[in-house]
């Protein structure tokens, strides 16, 4: 008798999402309205690089060109088992996104004087996918009082934590 395996199954283990890196940067910096998910083209031995956690998303933003989207100063490093066909690290990378989605974002863009970031890279279902945010920037007021916020809810936890010890 054989059993059917579907696709989001290895061996009985469901296939999830597996993180390759975070922007902690972004949300220090920005308030996030919406996010999305959407595909990256990648080309050569980019995925090997990602699957050894060679990324870094920091000061990296999402610009549309002729009605396509890309993504700027994202940086890969270089594969270290590559050989002459190695990929550059600095070139911008297409997002796949729907015709729709890209319109949405431009003109929300191009109105509110918010920017599009990326907020995390991982592989969903053996695919990399990077989820991206439409943003408004914070004033310094708001990131003080963000840290503030922080502050109180660790001493809270800190105080609960030790309470329930005794």
């Amino acid at each position: 008798m054989t059993i059917p395996i579907s696709r989001n199954l290895c061996y009985g283990v469901v296939m999830g999402e597996k993180l390759i890196c975070n922007n902690k940067k972004a949300y220090h910096d920005y308030f996030i309205e919406e996010k999305y998910e959407a595909g990256l083209v990648l080309q050569g031995t980019e995925v090997k690089a990602l699957r050894a956690g060679m990324a870094n998303l920091n000061d990296s933003f999402m610009l549309v060109r002729e009605g396509e989207a890309f993504l700027h100063n994202l940086t890969i490093s270089q594969y270290e088992f590559g050989n002459r066909q190695n990929h550059q690290t600095d070139r911008n990378r297409k997002l796949l996104l729907h015709r729709r989605e890209i319109e949405k974002l431009y003109s929300r863009m191009r109105e509110k004087g918010l920017s599009v970031v990326p907020l995390r890279l991982y592989f969903k279902d053996g695919l990399v996918k990077v989820e991206i945010g439409l943003a408004k920037g914070k004033k310094l007021y708001d990131k003080r009082e963000d840290m503030k916020t922080k502050d109180s809810n660790r001493e809270l936890a800190q105080a609960l934590k030790s309470r329930n010890r005794d």
